[in-house]
């Protein structure tokens, strides 16, 4: 079975304060697949009232993603499987999400990963690298129809490097 792993697809990334009309143009594929898929897991990019004062935050100094804010919340109009997990991540990669993925490919509950979300240059790319790291053997795809990055630019460039370290784009 494949595990679909929807990347903060949040208020915040969508239509708040680093929202983009490419995030808002993917939402009806990312539903489209989310409904398709027989087992989804969600991330959330998740920070805190201290947000501004972090490393992140001196370098991108827009607060996004305050957990039990709007912002932080699944995208309003994002489908939201019954029974899926999320993970809170306080950064663009999540090494919870990399041992729950290798804990279910271990018992047999899944046979590959296929990635979608935003940010496709941040996000994305952190995650699916780490997935590629933790489990070696694991087929790790990210579906670029329904990913988006900060710019187009910087979207082509993530699936560039993506595609060179063995993840299949879709």
């Amino acid at each position: 079975m494949k595990l679909l792993v929807v990347i903060d697809m949040q208020n915040d990334f969508v239509t708040g304060v680093l929202g983009t009309k490419e995030a808002q143009g993917i939402l009806p594929l990312v539903n489209e697949k989310i409904a398709k898929a027989q087992r989804v897991l969600y991330t959330l990019d998740t920070h805190g009232e201290n947000y501004l004062s972090t490393q992140e935050g001196q370098k991108l100094p827009i607060v996004h993603c305050v957990k039990g804010t709007w912002g932080h919340a699944l995208a309003d109009g994002l489908l939201v499987k019954d029974g899926s997990e999320k993970i809170e991540k306080p950064t663009f990669g999540s090494v919870v999400l990399s041992e729950t993925v290798r804990g279910m490919f271990e018992r047999g509950e899944i046979d590959s990963v296929e990635l979608i979300g935003v940010c496709t240059d941040i996000c994305v790319i952190s995650n699916a690298m780490l997935l590629k790291t933790y489990c070696t053997e694991l087929p790790v795809s990210v579906d670029a129809r329904c990913c988006a990055g900060v710019t187009p630019q910087s979207h082509e460039t993530a699936l560039k490097a993506m595609r060179a370290c063995q993840i299949d784009i879709e």
